[in-house]
């Protein structure tokens, strides 16, 4: 049977062998590992179980957050803000610190105190259970190089793949929660961050405290804070710096991965074999 042939400068390649190359090319993952719009990049990557477990302990919702699982984090979230302010969580808590057992006994809602302890071990058990999930889902599918577009635009918005510093996204995240995340172009986490600093930082009088601390009227510094809302600020001050970095460095690392799998099929023709020369002293 006669079959017609393409040749390149070296290499004869079949008509049959060039078509179940372009369809090869052509195949879809089973499992996407990345997607890009206009509200962010969203990807399946390694991360440590017990480090996303912790975050949910600090406050639950934020692990899931982490892992872009944005609907069951905000309810999460939601859910803890609901159920502290509530049982005044932390104004006992802040008493207790204190050694003032009774005030603590006093200020705190037992009404409510049973319903947030079950939904608060959930938060961390499934963080923990789902990253462990997708760990599975990644290394299942991290061979087939799946591609992704490095590029999106849109009539509102543009976002596209590129190498940013990890070292700036923390360092705006320092300056004010939710500008490290619009740094790498993460609307989701931008949103959600700017307007839960604005609650936190209004309600606890954060800034006004800071006002007079820096005058040296400590007392008068003291006297303005809210406890309840200002023990809400060190775990969402330091999940932003977080978030940021590490989304920094795995979107450089989507980036290099992106780049060399387009390389590779745009300018590594698959009939190509490196034949062993003579070793040369």
């Amino acid at each position: 049977m006669n079959e017609k042939h393409i040749y390149t400068k070296n290499n004869k390649v079949t008509l049959h062998q060039r078509g179940v190359i372009l369809n090869k090319s052509k195949e879809k993952s089973r499992r996407t590992l990345a997607h890009l719009s206009i509200f962010g990049t969203t990807q399946i990557h390694l991360r440590n179980p017990y480090i996303i477990a912790m975050w949910s302990v600090a406050f639950p919702g934020y692990g899931h957050l982490l892992l872009s699982k944005y609907i069951r984090g905000f309810a999460l979230v939601g859910w803890e803000l609901f159920i502290n302010q509530s049982t005044q969580l932390n104004l006992a808590m802040v008493y207790s610190f204190m050694g003032d057992i009774d005030a603590a006994k006093e200020v705190l809602n037992v009404r409510y105190m049973l319903m947030y302890i079950p939904v608060y071990l959930f938060a961390i058990w499934d963080s923990y259970r789902t990253t462990v999930d997708m760990n599975k889902i990644y290394l299942i599918n991290e061979k087939e190089q799946p591609s992704v577009s490095a590029l999106t635009v849109k009539p509102f918005e543009i976002n596209y793949l590129d190498k940013r510093s990890p070292l700036i996204a923390t360092l705006w995240s320092m300056t004010i929660p939710s500008v490290g995340q619009l740094y790498i172009h993460r609307v989701f986490g931008a949103i959600f961050t700017l307007v839960t600093a604005v609650v936190f930082i209004h309600y606890s009088h954060f800034l006004e405290g800071l006002h007079y601390l820096v005058l040296g009227d400590i007392e008068r510094s003291t006297e303005v804070l809210d406890k309840q809302w200002l023990m809400y600020l060190p775990s969402f001050y330091f999940f932003t710096i977080y978030d940021s970095y590490m989304n920094t460095v795995e979107n450089n690392k989507l980036y290099v991965s992106e780049q060399k799998n387009y390389l590779k099929s745009k300018y590594q023709p698959s009939t190509f074999e490196f034949k062993k020369g003579i070793k040369v002293n």
